[in-house]
């Protein structure tokens, strides 16, 4: 059955169905299906961000929609777990040929509703349209804690840096799918696990901010792209040792030669890097050293916040090393 065979209003219904909630929501006044949903609000901090993922830019045709739904609203709560927050709401709109198969779209809700039902979050709306390709676009509203959010400008220089998780494994998983790279079961099954399926770090960024962090943002262009955002947006640079870098040893193993540029300029890691002073950080790490579970992740400090415009990459002796990739534009020839 193709979206033509329905029509727009065909295809929300069933959508809605797929995206529908047995729990309990009071706080939601009016779901989907209506012009706008409606929420009430504590007096509290919301929080907002909106992503899009395009057909032939971050899918191919091929890909397996469930897997789009997931890292659709996972780059959406990625960006809630950088300032710290909570997420609660999400809006979905798709703008779709007229012969997408429905059971496609199915496929997709049902990724993003997965997710969404792992960190409570309810699609309350959206829209759908024609174009000539599959764009999905999610926003996700949410709450700040109250100690605070965590922002791009409040890194200071003297500050040490730090991320969470592994860099560099999405970009192995990419490679894995797209250019036949034989490597064993195991390794093949991390790295395209973190490709396609990448967890967002709401626990962890809550975490950061219930410590004193205050500076942070998550890796989704790159960290050597990202980092630079940072440095920018509080007015200073940076310095990162290289031998520090968290690579998952399937990395390491995969792309013995590759794997610290796949971490400093590969995309999509969807990680935390933030910026923090000694005390805070010992504080960091000292509350994260004994948390336990399924998608439990180490704590690096990489590197420390400088006066100095820039980021440099230096190696073990502290010599500079260059040549490793400057992370995703979308608008630079190349990406």
């Amino acid at each position: 059955m193709k979206v033509s065979d329905i029509g727009e209003f065909g295809l929300i219904d069933v959508l809605s169905q797929v995206v529908a909630t047995d729990r309990p929501q009071p706080q939601v006044t009016v779901g989907p299906g209506d012009d706008a949903a409606a929420w009430q609000v504590e007096a509290s901090t919301l929080l907002a961000t909106t992503d899009t993922m395009v057909e032939g830019i971050h899918f191919s045709p091929e890909s397996e929609w469930w897997h789009v739904g997931w890292k659709s609203l996972a780059s959406n709560l990625s960006d809630i777990a950088a300032m710290g927050g909570s997420p609660r709401y999400a809006l979905a709109s798709l703008s779709l040929p007229d012969d997408t198969d429905v059971d496609d779209m199915v496929r997709l809700c049902q990724g993003i509703k997965h997710l969404g039902d792992i960190f409570g979050v309810m699609v309350v709306g959206g829209n759908v349209t024609r174009a000539p390709l599959v764009v999905i676009t999610l926003m996700v509203v949410g709450q700040a804690l109250a100690e605070g959010v965590m922002t791009r400008s409040a890194a200071a220089p003297g500050d040490l840096l730090a991320v969470t998780g592994h860099l560099g494994s999405s970009a192995a998983g990419l490679r894995a799918l797209t250019a036949g790279v034989e490597m064993p079961a195991s390794t093949r099954e991390h790295v395209v696990g973190a490709h396609l399926q990448p967890w967002p770090r709401i626990a962890e960024g809550q975490l950061l901010v219930r410590q004193g962090v205050r500076a942070a943002i998550d890796i989704s262009d790159g960290l050597g792209s990202d980092l630079g955002h940072l440095c920018r947006a509080s007015n200073a640079g940076a310095e990162v040792s290289l031998d520090r870098l968290p690579i998952h040893p399937a990395v390491r193993e995969a792309f013995p030669e590759e794997a610290v540029g796949l971490a400093v300029g590969g995309g999509e890691d969807y990680e935390l890097l933030f910026a923090a002073g000694p005390e805070v950080m010992d504080r960091v790490l000292a509350a994260a050293g004994g948390r336990q579970g399924e998608k439990d992740c180490p704590i690096t400090v990489i590197g420390r916040i400088t006066a100095e415009s820039g980021v440099s990459l230096v190696d073990a002796e502290g010599g500079p090393v260059q040549g490793l990739g400057a992370g995703w534009d979308h608008f630079r020839k190349g990406g």
